[in-house]
């Protein structure tokens, strides 16, 4: 529970609502009648007037029951979710209204992805239930229990009270470090190319010609030579990136599962080359084909945030009919990064088919479940199995190497700098990638 920042589920109180109750004798109340009841009975049946002088005290609670409670009580409830994030601390507000003398215990019943913590009465009246969600995606928070009872605790109700449901975005992946082709369309960007222009990475020096800029005249090199040279820099250029998320299959435990990890990878790196003022494609490989086309800006990182909440869900081309990655997401010359368990056979040859045409793909392996073993009897059999299966895995790796595709393994935890380090490093020559 120990975050940094809160948000609230709903800034503003919704619509009062009138809620039924009914209300029953309570735990407490049938001790009551059960010691009353047993105290007279021992009276009569022994003929001794003590033992009802000991049903006395219970009767004279007993007496201050009363019938006429409330039969409905009001509740706000925030709505309208807000934006969250995965590990961010969250709070559901409620206020109860017409309890009169009515005492009130708030209890929320969390959902399985997210972790609840005890609630708070603040002095304005709300009642403040603090969670915590644990995996991203549009998903309801649980429910809210309610318990009430009267001044004595002889009478009590009990009502739920349902919370909308919160849209929660995946973490970032960190990646600090990015992955840059050598071959860059002229665009003004942010990243060094092997062009001269008007960069700020020096790369070397020429003679001086008429009409270059005076300010850039290098005056030590001007004077070991005897004629006016001038430096010349590298031009700074935009590329442009496609991020191909795979949740077409989802293994492993909920939080640490591929798809868990595709989507946080993707989501990162997305939002990383956005910043760096590149036009970012993105396509979702699901239960159906949904793709982004590529664009820079804000508006545009909201588009992609969207495309990730509804992945699989939106309308889109089935893949029942998919023979190749849609033309409209993939610009000429990009920069496919895929973020993959590499478990869809129908992906990996969409991916070689990528290959053929030219474009530079680089493969994240996301996958760090495999299968359980086995017991008993079935022990050898599991364990030749999962080998069996570890040797198909090995060989699709292996032929999409074959192919000029690297793939590197990611596990989740560590930044996405670590395996595409050797990437990152320089730009990444595609000439290698053309001859093969």
């Amino acid at each position: 529970m120990n975050t940094v920042a809160e948000k609230t589920v709903g800034l503003t109180a919704g619509p009062r609502r009138e809620l039924p109750i009914t209300w029953q004798l309570s735990a407490h109340a049938r001790r009551l009648a059960t010691l009353a009841i047993a105290g007279l009975l021992f009276a009569v049946i022994t003929r001794r007037a003590e033992f009802a002088g000991l049903a006395a005290p219970a009767l004279l609670l007993l007496i201050g029951y009363r019938a006429d409670r409330p039969s409905a009580i009001g509740a706000e409830l925030a709505t309208g979710a807000e934006l969250m994030t995965e590990g961010e601390q969250g709070a559901v507000l409620l206020r109860l209204t017409g309890l009169d003398a009515a005492q009130a215990r708030v209890r929320l019943r969390p959902a399985p992805w997210i972790t609840g913590g005890d609630a708070e009465l603040g002095a304005d009246g709300w009642y403040r239930l603090p969670f915590v969600p644990h995996r991203w995606g549009i998903r309801p928070v649980g429910t809210i229990d309610v318990t009430m009872w009267d001044r004595w605790r002889l009478t009590e109700c009990w009502l739920t009270v349902g919370v909308p449901s919160v849209t929660c975005h995946p973490r970032l992946a960190v990646l600090d470090s990015l992955v840059v082709l050598s071959k860059l369309p002229a665009r003004l960007g942010e990243h060094t190319s092997r062009h001269p222009g008007e960069g700020i990475e020096f790369d070397g020096v020429r003679d001086f010609v008429p009409g270059d800029r005076q300010r850039r005249i290098n005056w030590p090199a001007t004077t070991r030579r005897g004629t006016l040279q001038l430096n010349v820099f590298t031009a700074e250029r935009a590329q442009n990136v496609v991020v191909l998320i795979d949740v077409s299959t989802d293994v492993g435990e909920p939080g640490r599962s591929s798809a868990d990890l595709a989507v946080r990878a993707a989501a990162g790196t997305a939002m990383r080359y956005l910043a760096a003022r590149d036009r970012v494609a993105v396509i979702s490989f699901g239960r159906k084909l949904q793709w982004i086309a590529s664009a820079t800006g804000r508006r545009q990182a909201d588009r992609i945030m969207n495309l990730i909440m509804t992945a699989g869900t939106a309308a889109g081309q089935p893949l029942g009919g998919l023979s190749a990655l849609p033309h409209s997401a993939l610009p000429p010359g990009a920069l496919v990064i895929v973020f993959s368990p590499l478990l869809s056979l129908r992906l990996v040859e969409a991916l070689r088919e990528l290959r053929e045409r030219g474009f530079a793909v680089i493969v994240v392996d996301v996958l760090v479940a495999q299968p359980s073993g086995g017991a008993g009897r079935n022990r050898a059999i599991t364990q030749l199995a999962r080998r069996i299966w570890r040797m198909e895995q090995e060989a699709i790796r292996f032929s999409l190497r074959e192919l000029g595709i690297p793939v590197v393994a990611w596990d989740g935890q560590a930044p996405l700098d670590e395996p595409l380090a050797p990437y990152t490093r320089r730009p990444w020559l595609t000439t290698e990638m053309v001859n093969r």
